[in-house]
């Protein structure tokens, strides 16, 4: 008799929609004015950077610090987050999105959206008028 030596295989997971993951754990940490760029035509570092705003630097570090463990038990990869003890800027590389967490101050200050040529959220006059002067 003939030995089966077919050897079983793991299914695969389905790969994890970084962008969408991203976004439920930002809107459920109650962050504000989440933008969605798409990298992909622009630049070679990413697929997708999101930028949020965060409250306070305790609402930030709650944010990545969940934002972390979702990607992680998605089996996604964290590449590293800088800007942890601080949180007025949190930046989470997670390879093909990059992640943005920002005060509102700061955020004006930096302005990605304009040095990434994207229309600023509708429902923040404070950053438009910055944006604008």
């Amino acid at each position: 008799m003939k030995e089966d030596r077919t050897i079983a295989s793991k299914p695969r997971r389905p790969k994890v929609n970084l962008v969408d993951l991203t976004t439920r754990v930002l809107e459920d940490g109650k962050a504000e004015n989440i933008v969605t760029l798409d990298l992909a035509r622009k630049s070679n570092i990413a697929d997708a950077m999101i930028i949020a705003t965060g409250q306070s630097q305790r609402q930030i570090d709650a944010i990545a610090e969940r934002l972390v463990v979702s990607v992680k038990g998605a089996k996604g990869h964290v590449i590293g987050v800088e800007g942890r003890p601080g949180c007025d800027w949190v930046l989470i590389d997670l390879g093909d999105v990059i992640v943005h967490l920002f005060r509102p101050e700061t955020r004006t200050l930096y302005n990605l959206e304009k040095m990434w040529s994207v229309d600023l959220p509708d429902d923040d006059p404070g950053m438009r008028a910055t944006a604008n002067a």
